[in-house]
């Protein structure tokens, strides 16, 4: 599975950023978000708008050493909050679309930092709070399944690529979706790092170089694998052959935000 082209990627982010507008639109505003304890529905779309409204302003802003001074206009006192959210929405697609996806901006996790990597990571920033909004609405739907596709390996780029050192014992775990892609996710002192299926080494050699089998694999769509990743599942969602152990902790190491 590839990322999705610029373009793509930010009719992805429309699309998922109008998902969570009608699923907020559909219930209460003071519903509130199992996936995110402690928020409303209100609040949630608030989020994402500041959300967007910030990343607009980094992309907007270039290349820089730290993030915006002034990275985001307050709503209006009155104003009604889904139109601010389709307006935040117009805001953070604009400035990727001038940026282009090579320009750089500043990024949390450092690189890549480029308006592409800010529309991908977005992407999936609108597509979990999407889900958020559909299940404090009742009805959550899967993620899209180019969403969630690439969701797994920008997670761990991301999420995992940018926490640090794994504080237990060297470990890999398989990722397995059941629509055929496959992640080999070894952990260790320098963190979390990616390879294209769980049993190819993905250096370039004159043939593939076979690694062990991995102790343990997770499968399931890929779209639950990513909620996995996000919290927003749990283990027993879905399929685990071996050492479920490493996966637990893998869950408690991860960020879930």
């Amino acid at each position: 599975m590839t990322t999705p082209d610029f373009p793509d990627l930010l009719a992805l982010i429309e699309d998922r950023s109008a998902a969570l507008r009608e699923a907020a639109a559909a219930a209460a505003s003071d519903s509130k978000v199992p996936g995110c304890p402690g928020w409303s529905l209100e609040g949630l779309v608030s989020h994402l708008a500041e959300v967007q409204r910030f990343w607009g302003a980094a992309v907007a802003a270039g290349p820089a050493t730290g993030p915006p001074d002034d990275p985001a206009d307050e709503r209006d006192a009155g104003e009604d909050l889904l139109a601010w959210s389709v307006d935040s929405t117009v805001v953070l697609l604009a400035a990727l679309d001038a940026a282009g996806p090579d320009r750089g901006c500043w990024t949390w996790w450092g690189s890549p930092a480029a308006a592409g990597a800010v529309a991908r990571h977005q992407v999936q920033e609108a597509a979990v709070h999407a889900w958020d909004a559909q299940e404090a609405a009742g009805r959550p739907w899967p993620l899209p399944t180019v969403v969630a596709r690439d969701g797994v390996a920008e997670f761990v780029t991301v999420g995992l690529g940018s926490a640090g050192v794994w504080p237990h014992a060297p470990g890999t775990i398989a990722l397995c979706a059941d629509e055929g892609d496959s992640w080999r996710l070894d952990l260790g002192e320098t963190g979390a790092a990616l390879r294209p299926g769980p049993a190819v080494s993905s250096t370039v050699l004159p043939e593939p170089t076979v690694l062990p089998e991995p102790p343990v694999a997770v499968h399931g769509p890929a779209s639950d694998l990513v909620l996995l990743l996000y919290g927003r599942k749990g283990l027993d969602d879905v399929r685990i052959t071996g050492d479920r152990g490493l996966v637990e902790r893998l869950m408690a190491w991860s960020p879930t935000d």
